[in-house]
């Protein structure tokens, strides 16, 4: 019988080729007996060890004596176990993780569009990539979220484009009411160079935009009376993200606003800190706002969007091939979301009005004109803000649809 020598080089030497996981697989599959019947057709193996290439006669017995001392050994010796990618066997340490913090709750557009995220990058990376979501600021609220990213605490976010202004105040061109018709209008510009302008500048501040989300168009809700007429504002606090174009539109209809974070927003309607706020359907809905609401108005009289961000320096790092998977993931996953977002919106609609919580009113074409006019020159108040680089831009939304 020939006798064979198994040496720890020989072991990392196979290793190095992957062959040892093929065989264990093949073991734990058809188990030894049958390899033994295949190993009859193969006489001849070939090595190569250190630089030179020997051709070793193998018998059965020493095959089989071969798996067995390598089955031993491949969880011994360093360097084979970190060839394992099976998803089911990477060790918690060996994962890429991303923490993907929002504000929002899980049934949103958001929510939801964030956790298929998740689930297709675990799908295609057999777990070697883990996204973890942490939804409802659970992990970073309203405001801390920004630091979180550049200190490297989470991987991912995806603020308001109302909160973006707190990096760079151009980004509230898409607050300015009736600035936009429908949400094809938002794509185009977000597309166009002004989206482009956004997210490069972005990057000045060690931050990458990845992607554009969807929520939808705002309505507004308060405890007083509905809201019609332009004069119905006056005298009440609305709850608004950190805009300055926001404030001034409240300010425009006669109202107060007062800046506040979203996870705070319920308690304040609760106990009358403000009279009202405004969001999208479904985030009026998933927030249960109908609970410490009486009035709703549908006046999609501005936008909500989302903006994927990830810190620059993590992202430009990962590796290449995990980079691309993650990247044609997202822009496959926005394409789903900008679709589910109003479908999750409109369902969102028909179950308050279902519940009967709130009264709602929908604006009337005349009542919807009263407002446009009274609410623009907050246009003419954002272009003084941000400088004639932009002037263009806002007098085309100004002017849009008039």
């Amino acid at each position: 019988m020939t006798k064979m020598t198994i040496n720890i080089k020989m072991v990392k030497s196979l290793c190095s080729y992957q062959i040892p996981f093929r065989i264990i697989t093949n073991i734990r599959k058809y188990g030894y007996s049958e390899l033994i019947k295949l190993s009859r057709h193969t006489k001849q193996h070939e090595v190569d060890s250190m630089g030179r290439r020997v051709t070793v006669t193998v018998i059965v017995t020493v095959i089989v004596t071969v798996i067995v001392t390598l089955l031993f050994l491949l969880f011994t010796v360093p360097g084979c176990g970190k060839r394992v990618i099976d998803g089911q066997q990477i060790a918690k340490g060996e994962k890429i993780v991303i923490k993907f913090s929002h504000v929002v709750a899980e049934n949103t557009p958001k929510g939801l569009a964030a956790q298929r995220f998740a689930d297709l990058v675990r799908q295609r990376t057999g777990g070697y990539v883990e996204v973890q979501v942490f939804p409802n600021s659970s992990l970073y609220k309203d405001g801390e979220e920004f630091e979180a990213l550049q200190n490297g605490s989470v991987q991912m976010i995806a603020p308001a484009t109302s909160k973006m202004s707190m990096l760079d105040p151009a980004w509230q061109i898409l607050d300015l009411p009736y600035a936009f018709r429908n949400l094809t209008e938002v794509h185009a510009m977000m597309d166009g160079t002004a989206g482009r302008k956004l997210f490069a500048r972005l990057e000045e501040q060690g931050m990458l935009g990845l992607a554009m989300w969807d929520n939808g168009f705002k309505q507004i809700t308060n405890n007083q009376h509905p809201l019609a007429q332009v004069k119905d504002f006056k005298d009440l606090t609305f709850r608004v993200m950190p805009s300055k174009v926001l404030e001034n539109q409240f300010k425009q209809l006669g109202a107060a606003a007062l800046p506040m974070p979203f996870s705070d927003v319920h308690q304040a309607l609760a106990d009358g800190s403000v009279d009202g706020e405004e969001n999208t359907i479904s985030n009026i809905y998933t927030q249960r706002f109908d609970q410490v609401q009486k009035y709703l108005t549908i006046s999609n009289h501005g936008y909500i969007g989302y903006v994927v961000l990830s810190n620059s320096e993590f992202w430009n790092n990962l590796p290449a091939e995990v980079r691309k998977i993650l990247e044609e993931t997202l822009i496959e996953v926005t394409v789903w979301q900008q679709r589910k977002a109003e479908e999750v919106n409109n369902n969102h609609l028909e179950e308050l009005k279902k519940q009967g919580q709130l009264k709602i009113h929908l604006l009337s074409p005349d009542e919807e004109k009263m407002w446009q006019q009274e609410l623009l020159p907050v246009y003419d108040r954002l272009a003084l803000e941000v400088g004639p680089e932009w002037a263009d831009i806002i007098r085309g939304l100004k002017n849009n649809g008039r």
